[in-house]
């Protein structure tokens, strides 16, 4: 039970170190033990376990491409699918996408709690909201920390042990309520939290945050990194709303060569430190359109990664690629 003492705790904690967060110089990637200037990448792919193709495309830009985790939609048809390869292939680095939305409009999922544990999370045909709007207007932060428990319940019993939590479609950052008990679940299962605490420069600059918000976020970054996790010092998360030219959505050579150069180009504004970068590969097959209209998005993601122009400018750039796996392994090796 998430009990008002701990929500007074959370509080003071980010009032406290809020005031602090701008005064430290190094990036966490120098304190994982980095060389100073590094700039650390995770090559991050959402929405596994969503669909068929979206499995395959996954597997696809972590396997033949440079991609180098990814993160998995536990309440969706597919998943069994992707845990099976995954047991196969334990290398992989492999998190749980949080899910508490289901956005599509034919193809839907509901909770892993049951909708008479978190009625607040589902709509009248008992399914998962579809916009994050809808999930913070009906929603508890009681019935949240229910389903993300639930969620990572369902993991474990599948033999899953994830890398990392994120959330799908930034559901857990739309209020401080929800928020706090993603911080709270991933302390107390030590494991490790996708939240941007750094100086966050591109973040800040493609979502027009203000400066109170970005303290939020350092402050919650210094929380996880006092309880043993390790923290980002950045996130990109714009290639989603990159438009796709009509022009090239149909043809898999412009596609790869339109993706691979907005991805080239972001690579060139990353600074110092650990940035997660986020994509949805996917092998987009003729039933994926009867389940979005984003297919050329995440088609062209998963061909960027394969492409070797793509991976020439990692090097070109001097980019260090990483894992959720490899930065917890370096947080334990740092200690407290």
């Amino acid at each position: 039970m998430f009990t008002k003492k701990y929500a007074l705790l959370f509080l003071a904690a980010i009032s406290f170190i809020a005031a602090k967060a701008q005064m430290a110089d190094s990036t966490y990637a120098e304190k994982l033990g980095y060389p100073k200037g590094s700039k650390v990448l995770i090559l991050h792919v959402d929405d596994v376990g969503m669909s068929y193709d979206s499995n395959d495309g996954a597997i696809t830009a972590m396997t033949e491409g440079v991609a180098t985790s990814c993160s998995v939609m536990m309440p969706c048809p597919w998943v069994p699918g992707f845990i099976h390869y995954l047991k196969l292939h334990p290398q992989l680095d492999a998190g749980l996408h949080l899910t508490l939305t289901s956005e599509w409009g034919d193809y839907r999922w509901g909770p892993l709690a049951g909708k008479t544990i978190v009625p607040g999370l589902t709509d009248k045909e008992g399914d998962l909201w579809p916009s994050v709007a809808e999930v913070v207007l009906h929603a508890t932060a009681d019935e949240v920390e229910r389903e993300i428990r639930a969620q990572l319940d369902r993991a474990r019993a599948m033999g899953f042990q994830p890398t990392h939590l994120d959330s799908h479609m930034g559901t857990l950052f739309a209020s401080a309520a929800f928020l706090q008990r993603y911080i709270k679940v991933g302390i107390e299962s030590h494991i490790p939290v996708m939240l941007p605490g750094g100086k966050d420069i591109v973040i800040k600059s493609e979502t027009n945050a203000p400066d109170a918000q970005i303290q939020q976020m350092q402050a919650a970054g210094k929380m996880l990194w006092n309880a043993g996790l390790p923290v980002l010092d950045d996130l990109h998360n714009q290639s989603y709303d990159w438009k796709i030219p009509d022009s090239v959505k149909t043809d898999d050579t412009k596609l790869q060569r339109y993706k691979t150069a907005k991805y080239i180009a972001a690579l060139k504004e990353l600074q110092p430190g650990v940035t997660m970068m986020i994509m949805h590969c996917t092998a987009t097959s003729s039933i994926f359109a009867h389940i979005s209209d984003s297919g050329p998005v995440r088609r062209g993601d998963m061909l960027t990664m394969i492409n070797p122009a793509f991976k020439k400018a990692l090097e070109d750039e001097h980019i260090i690629l990483t894992t959720w796996r490899e930065l917890m392994q370096r947080r334990v090796k740092v200690g407290m």
